[in-house]
């Protein structure tokens, strides 16, 4: 036994194999677990029941609470079929087949709100946390891993806790996070945050010792994040937003280090993030949920002064470069649970620029992050949420069109709406930047067609408005065709401009 991961010496008698601690779930449970976008999750325990469920036949069922996505651990949980109910946010396939099939009951919420949720009682108890650990300090402290999610408020609920100590995590970890917790409402204090490298709480979650029935040794790493290069469209989206944060300092509108950023989870947040490594900008401050592989490239680029996440989710080459050189980074970052990386309360008063994806958007500027064709559920909406609402500055980008042209990101009105037009201050797609603020809708839909969309839809685009234009409206709709690209798309498999004319006539 590593007497320095526990050092609290009354919980060295607690040392459980992943076989013995899964014992004590049993079927009905609320099993709250660490983990935030694939790091720093719960591994061992509930991949031991997923193990036994499946050896024994036991139809045993829990309500699965996490901080975001849990890795193959979504997946490993999903296969066996002991999840009753998920919540706030999942990206495992397996586990989305299950949801959409309607086998899983998820409940998709903004990342900010499920501590709050928890604090209120409105999601029952918590019979059991299980939180991964890099060590347990003299007093019972857990120190997070990679990840701080919403571990502190699932320990400070809990009847139990589990304690998973990956030993493969540096001790460096340690030092590294700022645990936080609110108080109850009302009379709140203010949380006093107003740099993103201010520190307000203690380096681990304070636990009760007597809490903790069990300490469980694993060596399971985090599940990489799959990130893929940037490609020609997500350049181009980068120096869209480049040139405009060029013009907003020019403007006044923007300090010359620019206010500090968020990026969402993805590939294309990611690739847009790297843009800044070749620009101009220096001394950036992160303030987000989720520092991917690009916020390490600005460091390497000497672009960042400070970082500020939840969580590390990172490439396997990506994180064994931080494990590696953690001494290097130790006064740059700092994790923080999610209900604080995410809180409304710090983004507006930090002036936050939030840049997250989105699935498709209309010609009004509302967002769909999650639902295909209005119905079926992709990753959740995360963070975005909580940031462009509050943001100083709020930018959603995707792609003008998927599924090799089949599909058009810029449709005439989204079947499912995560980001109203009133959160939305600028589009980007690899066609082009549009700057919506303060434009009334019409002004916003021209717009929005004539910057967006792929030259594929953008004639059908202008000729939709046009005739809905003709029907009156603050805000024009045709509403027996508002939704009938998507109609198209189900049936045929394609929304191109060509299958459109043979509805539309």
């Amino acid at each position: 036994m590593d007497e320095q991961r526990i050092r609290c010496s009354d919980l060295r008698a607690r040392v459980l194999s992943a076989d013995e601690a899964q014992a004590y779930i049993r079927d009905g449970m609320t099993v709250a677990v660490s983990g935030f976008t694939k790091s720093g999750d719960a591994k061992a325990v509930l991949q031991a029941l997923a193990a036994r469920v499946q050896r024994t036949g036991d139809p045993l069922k829990i309500n699965l609470l996490s901080g975001a996505s849990l890795g193959e651990t979504d997946a490993i949980a999903a296969k066996a079929g002991i999840i009753r109910s998920r919540a706030p946010y999942q990206s495992e396939p397996v586990l989305r087949n299950s949801i959409n099939r309607g086998e899983v009951k998820y409940t998709d919420q903004h990342l900010s709100h499920t501590a709050e949720y928890v604090r209120s009682g409105c999601l029952g108890e918590i019979d059991l946390a299980i939180i991964e650990a890099t060590a347990i300090t003299e007093t019972g402290g857990i120190v997070p891993t990679t990840s701080v999610g919403n571990s502190p408020i699932f320990v400070e609920r809990a009847k139990q806790v589990i304690v998973e100590i990956n030993v493969n995590t540096p001790a460096e970890y340690e030092g590294l996070h700022d645990i936080y917790l609110p108080a109850g409402r009302p009379n709140r204090a203010p949380i006093p945050i107003t740099r993103p490298a201010d520190r307000i709480g203690t380096p681990y979650i304070p636990c009760d010792p007597a809490k903790i029935i069990g300490v469980v040794f694993s060596t399971l790493a985090d599940t990489p994040s799959s990130i893929v290069p940037a490609d020609h469209d997500t350049q181009r989206m980068a120096e869209y937003i480049l040139e405009f944060f060029d013009h907003e300092v020019r403007h006044g509108r923007l300090p010359n280090h620019l206010a500090p950023l968020q990026s969402g989870v993805g590939s294309v947040s990611n690739a847009v993030l790297s843009g800044l490594a070749a620009s101009r900008f220096e001394n950036l401050e992160i303030y987000t949920e989720v520092m991917q592989d690009a916020v390490f490239e600005l460091f390497g680029a000497e672009k960042i002064a400070f970082a500020s996440a939840s969580s590390f989710t990172l490439s396997q080459r990506m994180a064994r470069h931080v494990n590696d050189n953690l001494a290097r980074y130790r006064d740059k970052l700092v994790l923080r649970p999610q209900e604080i990386s995410n809180h409304p309360e710090v983004v507006r008063r930090l002036g936050v620029i939030a840049m997250n994806t989105a699935l498709e958007v209309d010609i009004y500027g509302n967002v769909n992050s999650t639902h295909v064709n209005g119905t079926h559920m992709m990753n959740g909406i995360g963070g975005s949420g909580d940031f462009a609402r509050n943001a100083g500055l709020t930018i959603f980008v995707t792609k003008s069109i998927a599924k090799g042209g089949r599909i058009s990101s810029v449709v005439p009105f989204v079947p499912h709406v995560d980001h109203t037009e009133h959160d939305v201050d600028v589009l980007v797609t690899e066609q082009g930047i549009a700057d919506v603020r303060g434009l009334a809708p019409r002004d916003r839909a021209l717009t929005i067609i004539q910057n967006l969309a792929h030259p594929d839809y953008k004639e059908a685009l202008l000729e939709y408005f046009k005739r809905a234009s003709q029907h009156g409206g603050h805000t024009p709709h045709l509403l027996t065709e508002a939704l009938r690209w998507h109609q198209r798309y189900v049936e045929t498999g394609d929304m191109r401009v060509r299958q459109l004319a043979k509805v539309t006539g």
